[in-house]
């Protein structure tokens, strides 16, 4: 029998292998699901970008379902862990409050691939997010970081009372994320180019003075 050549890589434990495996599934489904949505999107193209069977993807994730749902939770995953690195805690709550608005706002300019499956998972429900076990303990920390930035506002006597972290979440992100979505139409509508750095960084400043004018007392 012929021996292995010294040269020859070392072959992958099974583990590795496996773990390699959902992540080119995983990067082939981001590419279909996000062009083509839930419900356009098929099991056999995925496969396809990926470099695997078809049945081998199942083996993994189970079903259509079941990767979609795994989908989103590593990109939940991403935002939120790039969100953990925000530290913000220490700072004046005005100045924590818009550097949190700036930072979320450039996340989803740097990501408009998640905010076209959120639109497809929109349209299916919500379904797969509220079969995760995952996803709504992720929003955890952040809406604690905000309560934080608001009950020292208070305490310091520099913002309203009695708001609602929840409620500044979704401020804080439609007023970037329905920019990102709808940019097409609005320059179309309004013959102004507004995905470029500098259209970017002012609409940026414009979210997050928005959100303090709205929160600091008068």
């Amino acid at each position: 029998m012929a021996k292995p050549s010294g040269n020859a890589p070392a072959p992958q434990p099974m583990q590795e292998r496996s773990r390699r495996t959902r992540e080119m599934i995983i990067e082939g489904a981001l590419a279909e699901f996000s062009t083509k949505g839930f419900d356009g999107a098929r099991i056999d193209e995925i496969a396809l970008r990926a470099g695997v069977n078809k049945n081998l993807l199942y083996h993994h994730f189970g079903s259509k379902d079941g990767l979609f749902t795994a989908l989103l939770e590593r990109m939940y995953e991403t935002i939120r862990q790039r969100q953990d690195d925000l530290q913000i805690r220490s700072l004046d709550p005005v100045e924590a409050l818009r550097k949190l608005v700036i930072f979320t706002g450039s996340v989803w300019v740097q990501h408009p691939e998640f905010l076209r499956l959120l639109q497809s998972e929109n349209l299916n429900g919500g379904r797969h997010v509220k079969a995760s076990e995952k996803i709504s303990n992720m929003y955890n920390p952040l809406l604690a970081t905000i309560s934080d930035i608001l009950e020292r506002g208070v305490k310091q006597g520099l913002m309203r009372e009695n708001l609602d972290p929840i409620d500044i979440y979704i401020s804080i992100t439609s007023l970037m994320a329905h920019y990102i979505t709808n940019a097409h139409t609005f320059e179309a509508i309004f013959n102004r180019r507004l995905m470029t750095a500098e259209r970017i960084k002012k609409r940026l400043e414009h979210a997050a003075d928005m959100i303090e004018r709205y929160v600091v007392r008068d």
